[in-house]
């Protein structure tokens, strides 16, 4: 039996195959914006394709994120909450806090001792805090998305970003270039004021080790260094942060497939 999660972002859509044992044996992350239907599509022809199947050698799927109602292939359909919960505890039996950073919104949740969430808190109103804001503090100083966690962790000066809010700390970035602080040194800022933000999502819930972080942004030292020194504990960073809620999602296709 062979069974796949989709997850359909907001600027990716992930997707990850189990076979009867719980192994995945094929993911796959697509880059292609927006929570469309053919994203979903997309993903999950691309981890057949890695695998050597076709759609007919799936016993169940179950799709998640913003564009799970609108995936037609899907068996059924589960929050992203849950499947991020699912997918982590899978990956780390230790698990009791996650720290979810995607495109355009933080999630963060706790769950028992069995992997249940138990509490979750998130920021989907605004971009701050987001992969976006970096993306956008990323042009403003004329660097990629690749580089700018590394150059963070090489600065001189200790930088204060005061304002989270992707429209005046952009505004805050450009004044301090024109202050004649070095680029390295406002990417310190930058990520420490991620930093702050998420740990103030985490003091609604509470923080309970251990802490793992997914999403794309955790594909990002600088990010992730800011929010170990804030902790003082170390992350736990999944091998692909960015399938960890397909891979929840596809054990939950699992465990219905498996009670019909």
């Amino acid at each position: 039996m062979i069974v796949a999660g989709v997850d359909a972002g907001s600027l990716t859509a992930e997707a990850a195959l189990l076979n009867d044992k719980g192994e995945i044996f094929s993911q796959s992350v697509v880059l292609m914006g927006g929570c469309s239907p053919r994203a979903s599509e997309e993903a999950l022809k691309v981890a057949l394709e890695k695998a050597g199947l076709s759609m007919k050698d799936l016993s169940y799927i179950v799709a998640t994120g913003c564009g799970r109602e609108i995936s037609p292939f899907a068996t059924a359909r589960v929050t992203e909450i849950t499947c991020l919960a699912r997918g982590a505890f899978r990956l780390f039996p230790t698990c009791r806090t996650i720290i979810d950073i995607g495109g355009q919104d933080t999630k963060v949740i706790r769950v028992n001792e069995s992997g249940i969430v138990s509490e979750f808190d998130m920021n989907d109103k605004c971009a701050a805090g987001t992969g976006r804001f970096l993306e956008v503090m990323a042009n403003a100083l004329g660097v990629t998305l690749e580089e700018m966690g590394q150059r963070s962790l090489e600065f001189d000066e200790d930088l204060q970003i005061s304002s989270v809010c992707t429209v005046f700390a952009e505004s805050e970035v450009i004044s301090l270039q024109s202050q004649g602080k070095q680029v390295n040194d406002i990417l310190r800022g930058i990520h420490k004021a991620i930093a702050d933000r998420t740990i103030g999502l985490l003091e609604r819930i509470g923080v309970e080790k251990d802490v793992v972080m997914t999403g794309g942004v955790a594909k990002n030292v600088g990010v992730v260094r800011a929010i170990e020194e804030k902790l003082d504990l170390k992350l736990l960073i999944p091998k692909e942060p960015q399938t960890v809620g397909a891979i929840g999602a596809a054990h939950i296709a699992l465990q219905k497939a498996s009670s019909q």
